[in-house]
């Protein structure tokens, strides 16, 4: 028999785009003569919806359209779609069989994730019972998304007479999850003994970024089907008995699945929400660089708009290196200096400042002057503005409130500086985008005269170590010490980290791209008297 995998960059709450877009599909894949066709978990509405499923008028059109597609796909099709079901009181994460112009069959969701990014618990119902049905002279059991990661549901499926296991996903990216998906792939099939074919979404959802990457893994735990990451289409699958057979994509390397990630996200939160292009403030450094070679390659030179901002602090290499990126890759430019409007800002606060030494509040005012000239030109123009802070900025704070934070979507947001410039580099391998004075120079603001980064953070190599022990492995400062780092420097970087725990309450959005972001993956308290780093002598 021949199963097609379709592989969809679906919009949350578009109901009726959505089940327009599995028609299209289901017809597809019955031209193309396939007997069955899986489609992502909640293809119906997008994923993950949140709190709209809890909407009584949201589930009603999400039931609407799946009878509507229902009755429209080809009958002699076996099409699975995913939505919210509401039953009574209940609410499940369903998974619905259509055929023969009806819904034959529905399973619900066994293990509902609440960790990470997920909280399924808060929304849905737990399901108990396998579902199992017959296609093309083969018994498939039905399981969704984190139901492999548990035991007991790929049992079920098994003890009911499924021969192969079919497995809707809404799995997002992080980097190197493409290994945590085989594994725990793995792990079910020496529970159940049954073949996988898993399928996932693609396409960015706010924070989410989802990478496709679907597969098939035999009886062997061999993958024997790789369809690719971050490519929307309809994959097809022969299947004889126990084996399959199908394409063979590789998967990207690091660098790279990290900056499709990237791409796909801006490309998605711009188009799906609406904006018209965006703009971004270019300093001639090289978060700002990476963030403009992301935003031309998801959207296209003519719409995005990059602003230089000079003050008497920017090294004129900095707008000579700007200019040159901008004619490299063909983007709008401005130059709008910020001296008159900080001037103004000094004069109208002298009294106030008088016999104050002039410190960090001139350097922020500088900033904030730049965001307040950004967002004038997104209200005008109608644009999004790209922040350029990277995650290493963003756990310490080192950032401003309403100046290089102001914007709509922080691309970087959840980018180690170090990996900062392993995309950099990764970028002009593809083409040379970033000037590589960029990439070689030692990072600064640029708000005072001599400044540079390490002037108030660690050695980016060694702030990056301790940033990912402390914030994505939650070790505690003595175990970071043990690992061989500086007690003063551990003891520094906690406390930047959890100082500034107020400030990234209010950053914008940006992609997920780690296994922790600050954002749905770590909620801490903004008040809060606990210091791990008091312990340290």
């Amino acid at each position: 028999m021949k199963l097609g995998i379709a592989q969809l960059n679906l919009v949350v709450g578009d109901i009726a785009g959505n089940a327009a877009r599995l028609l299209a599909a289901a017809r597809e894949a019955s031209g193309a003569g396939a007997d069955l066709l899986l489609t992502p978990e909640m293809s119906i509405c997008g994923y993950p919806a949140e709190d709209l499923v809890l909407r009584h008028d949201f589930t009603s059109a999400c039931e609407v359209a799946l009878h509507q597609l229902a009755a429209a796909a080809p009958p002699e099709l076996a099409l699975i779609v995913g939505y919210p079901e509401r039953s009574g009181d209940e609410l499940f994460n369903s998974a619905a069989l259509l055929r023969g112009g009806r819904v034959e069959t529905v399973y619900r969701k066994h293990h509902l994730p609440n960790h990470s990014v997920f909280d399924e618990q808060r929304v849905f119902d737990s399901g108990d019972m396998p579902c199992v049905f017959a296609c093309g002279g083969l018994n498939f059991g039905l399981v969704i998304c984190g139901d492999i990661w548990e035991a007991g549901p790929a049992q079920r499926a098994m003890e009911a007479g499924a021969d192969w296991l079919l497995v809707p996903n809404a799995s997002p990216f992080h980097l190197n999850k493409e290994h945590d998906r085989a594994r725990v792939a793995r792990a079910r099939i020496v529970e159940s003994g049954l073949p996988i074919i898993y399928a996932n979404m693609v396409g960015g959802q706010d924070e989410l970024v989802f990478d496709g990457a679907s597969f098939a893994m035999n009886a062997d735990s061999e993958i024997v089907v790789q369809c690719p990451a971050w490519r929307e289409g309809l994959f097809y699958l022969e299947i004889e008995g126990a084996t399959c057979s199908g394409p063979q994509h590789a998967l990207p390397g690091e660098e790279a699945a990290a900056y499709d990630a990237l791409v796909m996200a801006v490309r998605d939160y711009v188009g799906k929400n609406g904006f018209k292009g965006v703009h971004l403030g270019l300093s001639g450094g090289i978060d700002s660089a990476l963030t403009m070679a992301i935003a031309t390659d998801a959207l296209g030179a003519d719409k995005v708009h990059a602003v230089m901002m000079p003050s008497d602090y920017t090294a004129s290499i900095s707008v000579e290196d700007s200019r040159d990126m901008v004619k490299r890759l063909g983007v709008h430019y401005s130059e709008i200096a910020i001296k008159p409007i900080f001037d103004a800002f000094e004069a109208q606060l002298a009294g106030e400042f008088a016999g104050l030494a002039a410190d960090t509040t001139e350097e922020n005012l500088q900033a904030r002057t730049r965001g307040t000239l950004l967002m004038a030109l997104s209200n005008k123009l109608g644009t999004l503005v790209l922040t350029t802070g990277n995650k290493s900025e963003m756990a310490t704070g080192y950032a401003t409130l309403y100046g290089d934070m102001a914007g709509g979507f922080a691309v970087l947001k959840d980018v180690p500086k170090t990996l900062v410039y392993r995309l950099s580099n990764y970028r002009n391998s593809l083409s040379e985008a970033i000037p590589q004075r960029i990439i070689d120079r030692p990072p600064s603001a640029e708000l005072r005269p001599d400044q540079t980064d390490q002037d108030s953070l660690p050695p980016y190599d060694v702030l990056d170590a301790i940033l990912a022990a402390y914030v994505e492995r939650d070790l505690s400062a003595h175990d970071i010490v043990a690992l061989g780092y500086d007690a003063a420097i551990v003891r520094k970087v906690i406390r930047m980290v959890d100082f500034s725990e107020y400030k990234r309450r209010q950053a914008p959005p940006g992609p997920r791209i780690t296994p922790r972001n600050f954002g749905k993956d770590r909620r801490y308290p903004i008040t809060s008297k606990y210091r791990p780093e008091d312990v340290l002598p």
